[in-house]
């Protein structure tokens, strides 16, 4: 695979992020609120993704003016208990976001959890009353991995208006809203998922793929249009060539740095494959996941009544 001759576009989402979060900075420094917008994430349990996640995020929010605070909760901690923590929150006035750090630990009912934080704080739009209103196509905080696609996409100037685009999966997180601000662009969206029949032959069909569906290297160049926008949502870890699709064995690259390290993140997309057919295409990582933590940042600065403009 490694051979052949990449033709796509990097889509640089660690670029774009910085771009963003400078902006959330500059905007934050300029507003001079007192108190400083502020983040609260409910951390249950010590889950190490989960711990490592909090910490990015946290490190980035301090950097963009915003005063981030992690509540570390046992992961026995009873339902009853975390809705209080969660209730303890909406009602502090020093904090203008809240964040559910997930997946919770079982014996939780995230729904539940979720529907609990204050609409007014729920940063993450997963509330919803926020649900409704950006499928109404009058958001007012877009769920961060979505509307990051929707940054890095306009940073590029990929047209979407008129356009074919082809979401895989349907989660909630992102397959959903992504295709609901597709839609609200006036792209013509398909959504596939697990049930859906000639997959590859619809996924062609698009001048935009976003592929949200959780497989390693599952869109191959049998799913790419030549010359289209693939974005790659997935982050998938390998620790052995045995636990990869027999296709992304194949690859140098992942061989080279399982020997190497002993592990790699790849993405839904098979990277060496889809990067000669494709006209961009987001690499992993570095794609699409600084523009989460980067669109977080965004929606606490608006929590807080910070103006925030695009250059």
């Amino acid at each position: 695979m490694s051979s052949l001759a990449s033709t796509a576009v990097v889509l640089d989402g660690t670029a774009v992020a910085r771009v963003v979060r400078q902006r959330v900075a500059e905007a934050t420094a300029a507003a001079r609120r007192d108190p400083p917008p502020g983040l609260r994430v409910l951390l249950v349990g010590d889950n190490p993704a989960s711990l490592s996640y909090v910490g990015a995020k946290t490190r980035a929010a301090l950097e963009a003016g915003i005063r981030a605070e992690t509540v570390r909760l046992p992961a026995e901690i009873a339902p009853e208990a975390l809705l209080s923590e969660v209730e303890r929150a909406n009602s502090d006035a020093t904090i203008h976001g809240i964040l559910i750090q997930l997946p919770l630990p079982p014996g939780h009912v995230q729904s539940r959890v979720l529907d609990a934080v204050d609409p007014g704080k729920d940063v993450d739009g997963f509330h919803p009353e926020n649900v409704g209103l950006l499928h109404q196509g009058r958001p007012r905080f877009v769920p961060c991995t979505p509307a990051g696609i929707l940054e890095l996409l306009d940073a590029y100037e990929i047209p979407l208006s008129g356009r074919r685009a082809v979401v895989l999966g349907r989660s909630d997180i992102v397959g959903k809203p992504v295709a609901a601000l597709l839609t609200a662009r006036d792209a013509t969206v398909t959504v596939c998922h697990s049930k859906t029949k000639d997959i590859a032959s619809i996924c062609r069909e698009a001048d935009v793929l976003i592929a949200a569906i959780g497989k390693p290297g599952f869109v191959t160049r049998e799913f790419v249009r030549p010359g289209a926008a693939v974005v790659d949502v997935g982050i998938n870890r390998l620790e052995s060539l045995e636990s990869a699709p027999a296709h992304l064995r194949r690859s140098e690259r992942i061989r080279k740095a399982l020997e190497e390290k002993g592990r790699i993140l790849v993405g839904d997309v098979d990277y060496d494959d889809v990067s000669t057919v494709a006209g961009w295409l987001t690499p992993v990582p570095g794609g699409v996941g600084p523009l989460t933590v980067a669109m977080l940042l965004q929606n606490t600065a608006k929590a807080a009544g910070v103006p925030l403009q695009k250059k």
